[in-house]
């Protein structure tokens, strides 16, 4: 099967299969992973003893990038503290590489928090577990949030609330930014454009793909791949009114740096997302 197939037939739900050279790979980056945490785990626990702020978990999640085979370019520069990201999302990969450059803390669905071992470590990393359908439990959350903005100095939203493959840019869900209505003193938004170049469709979890399937086929890839990290230009959330003017805004910035990336335009996203509320047109899910 050509690459483009075996995408296919992953975002369909097909087990994408892995060559000898593959599943080594995989079996290779996944010790590697299991050793960083057994070096990085207990260093945060002794570290968090004495002190409040950790670098363990940015040591550990920019190592990781490296070891899935990331090599992170950061273009532009990201502010230090009191800051808000919002990025466009393609994988899990995402992850590893805003926080590894940053040290950020992020906005995930509640249902992270449940997953083995994944759930643990992003809340070893102070992420924010949010349930949309949870309305009284909107200033808990915004508690935590201010928590981790003042553990990790920044924290990063993912408003499309699902990943894509890096041609698209779904709607924003404006739910996401609660916690700037009304905003932090002092925090700023700092848009963000992830671009992994010509990898991204392989690398980009869409359609009904495992995660498992997609772990499979990202660490059992040959090769390194580049993510390319575009700190757009901040902007203060006092000068939009609410919240729905904040994630126009930034969706707008997030455009046109991606159209401008990729020297094309945007796409429409060919599958459907139900979490999201999100039904591509027929013509766009043939295209697909």
């Amino acid at each position: 099967m050509t690459e483009a197939e075996l995408r296919a037939a992953a975002a369909r739900g097909e087990s994408t299969p892995l060559s000898l050279a593959g599943w080594t790979r995989l079996v290779a980056r996944a010790l590697a992973l299991i050793t960083l945490i057994i070096v990085f785990v207990p260093l945060h626990y002794l570290y968090r003893l004495v002190s409040y702020g950790s670098p363990f978990p940015m040591l550990f999640l920019r190592c990781a990038a490296r070891v899935c085979g990331a090599r992170v370019e950061v273009i532009g520069t990201h502010l230090k503290r009191d800051v808000f990201f919002v990025a466009n999302h393609l994988s899990w990969v995402d992850i590893l590489a805003l926080a590894g450059a940053s040290g950020t803390a992020f906005v995930a669905k509640a249902e992270l928090a449940e997953a083995p071992v994944v759930g643990w470590l992003a809340s070893l990393n102070r992420t924010v577990f949010v349930k949309r359908e949870h309305r009284m439990g909107v200033a808990e959350q915004i508690n935590a949030l201010k928590e981790a903005l003042v553990d990790n100095w920044s924290v990063t939203v993912f408003p499309e609330g699902t990943t894509t493959d890096g041609q698209s840019l779904l709607p924003f869900k404006t739910s996401m930014l609660s916690v700037l209505e009304p905003p932090p003193p002092g925090v700023l938004v700092q848009p963000v454009i992830l671009d992994y170049g010509p990898v991204a469709e392989w690398i980009g979890w869409i359609g009904q793909e495992s995660g498992i399937n997609n772990a499979k086929r990202v660490l059992g890839r040959k090769g390194t791949f580049k993510v390319r990290l575009h700190y757009l230009e901040p902007f203060s959330p006092e000068d939009f009114r609410g919240r729905k003017a904040i994630s126009q805004e930034s969706r707008r910035r997030i455009e046109e740096a991606l159209i401008e990336t990729l020297g094309k335009p945007l796409r429409p996203f060919a599958h459907t997302v139900p979490p999201v509320r999100y039904e591509p047109k027929a013509e766009d899910q043939a295209a697909g």
